[in-house]
């Protein structure tokens, strides 16, 4: 007797693999400036596994947080986030917690791709947690700033290497980031990282992390940043160097032996970038 078992016709299904379920989210703000000077939501739209989160505040600033109720990101999801703050606006953007890329199954890759814009007399940070790469994770990231000509920007991008208290090693990941900011349509920073195959034994090498388990990049864009140059560069560790790439444009490269080393190093610089405003859930 032969027993024959049909499947469903169902986009869930490929051939006789059930394909897994992925998370995808997307979110959208626009913020002005109301005549008081307070900052104030213009348009707001979050779908699926993307939450915007607006805390109260008696600042003339306004802050949300970015929450992905996924959990975390895997192959196959896809993230999108734009935000826009116009003429005379303030916004700061950071994460309710770290980010995680999880392992991904063959062939599969997270995408999250963020999109920030910031006109004139307009302030914008983007103030994201520490992403944690899972080994055997797999992820795409874009991040694309368009800038004003006299827009002011504040970014940090914090990534961990592994979960140092389960003595994690990196030894199969794929990770591609690239940042774009620009000025009236003109390239004033263009970063990028390709990690592929054995991340642990690539970040030991001495001329590229000496064997850092965390990194951050920071770019602060605005009329103070020469003025900031010789702060930062007494507030950092010897592990850390920053930089004026132009008159108005500050870089900052940061390695650290794990994220608590990183975290503690940090705080004390953003909080002084952004006049002890740093968003609470960096404290939590």
């Amino acid at each position: 007797m032969e027993l024959k078992i049909n499947l469903p016709h169902h986009p869930n299904f490929v051939g006789a693999r059930p394909v897994q379920p992925r998370a995808v989210g997307e979110g959208s703000l626009t913020v002005v400036a109301s005549p008081s000077g307070k900052t104030r939501l213009q348009g707001l739209r979050q779908a699926g596994s993307t939450k915007l989160v607006f805390p109260q505040s008696h600042s003339a600033q306004l802050e949300a947080i970015v929450v992905n109720t996924a959990g975390g990101i895997t192959g196959g999801d896809t993230f999108t986030l734009q935000a826009t703050a116009k003429s005379g606006a303030s916004l700061t953007l950071t994460t309710q917690a770290a980010e995680r890329a999880y392992r991904a199954q063959t062939g599969e890759t997270g995408q999250v791709t963020t999109n920030l814009a910031v006109e004139a007399n307009a302030c914008m940070r983007w103030l994201p947690q520490e992403l944690i790469l899972f080994d055997h994770c797999a992820l795409r990231r874009r991040l694309e700033i368009d800038l004003a000509d006299n827009a002011r920007f504040l970014m940090v991008e914090p990534v961990v290497f592994g979960r140092t208290a389960m003595a994690e090693k990196l030894n199969t990941v794929w990770f591609q980031d690239r940042i774009r900011i620009t000025r009236d349509n003109r390239p004033i920073y263009i970063d990028g990282m390709d990690i592929a195959g054995d991340a642990a034994a690539h970040l030991a090498r001495a001329a590229v992390a000496n064997g850092a388990g965390a990194m951050a990049s920071l770019v602060l864009v605005g009329a103070d940043a020469a003025s900031q140059l010789g702060t930062l560069r007494g507030m950092l560790p010897k592990t850390a160097g920053a930089s004026l790439i132009a008159d108005d444009v500050l870089v900052v490269r940061h390695l650290a032996s794990d994220g608590f080393e990183l975290r503690r190093d940090l705080v004390p610089v953003l909080d002084h970038l952004t006049d002890n405003s740093l968003p609470i859930s960096w404290r939590l």
